[in-house]
């Protein structure tokens, strides 16, 4: 059997004449590229941002590693700014700066500890910001595709009643028909829930991240501030 049969078959289907046949089809097919446009621009987006924010760390870290106190560290701050790290250093040094005015010094520990915290929490907020909708895109597109091609199966086999044939010739372009939801169903699932599973375990490390950068941070604090 030759290899150009086949090949040549698939250059032969018009994917928008088989879906035409079927209005319902085309409503499938509109959401799920909806759905996969919108998953999409959040990758990519997503993308963009984590390593943004990588690289910024590590420059900022350095930074703040080298420094010989809070001051220097808040100026270079500055032109590190897309970094996770730089947000929860500002939660931390405001609150240093309540305390120093208050009181002359940083006795409030567990004040301090809890500033960053809400530091750490309302980057991974951020970080997580969209991640539910590749998610859903991951979870509902194959479900809307088996939709498409469940309807599209029973409307073949209602046209071919009502023609009274009982040929595969008959019933074929209708299934195939039935078929491309299922197929860009998946197409649209896939990548959603790839990258969701990169993003999310990205996500999880610039975590780990931000509380070990709190721990070097009370470090620092100590040192600048210990009684």
């Amino acid at each position: 059997m030759s290899f150009e049969a086949p090949a040549a078959f698939l250059l032969q289907i018009d994917i928008w004449e088989m879906v035409s046949r079927n209005a319902l089809t085309i409503v499938v097919l509109g959401v799920l590229a909806c759905f996969s446009l919108l998953s999409w621009t959040i990758i990519l987006s997503k993308w963009q941002a984590f390593r943004g924010a990588r690289k910024a760390n590590s420059r900022f870290l350095r930074a703040f590693r080298k420094a010989s106190g809070f001051e220097a560290v808040m100026v270079a701050s500055e032109q590190f700014r897309p970094s996770p790290l730089v947000a929860v250093f500002d939660f931390g040094y405001e609150e240093i700066e309540r305390q120093v005015k208050a009181r002359g010094s940083v006795n409030n520990r567990v004040a301090l500890e809890r500033s960053i915290q809400l530091g750490i929490s309302e980057e991974l907020a951020k970080l997580e910001r969209n991640m539910n909708w590749l998610a859903t895109t991951a979870s509902v597109s194959p479900f809307i595709g088996l939709f498409g091609t469940v309807i599209g199966i029973i409307n073949a086999f209602v046209g071919l009643g009502n023609q009274g044939s009982t040929s595969l010739k008959s019933v074929g372009p209708g299934i195939a028909d039935a078929l491309v939801a299922t197929a860009v169903g998946l197409g649209a699932a896939i990548p959603a829930a790839i990258f969701f599973n990169h993003f999310s375990h990205k996500i999880r490390e610039m975590g780990a991240r931000m509380d070990d950068f709190a721990l070097e941070f009370l470090n620092m604090a100590e040192r600048s501030f210990g009684e």
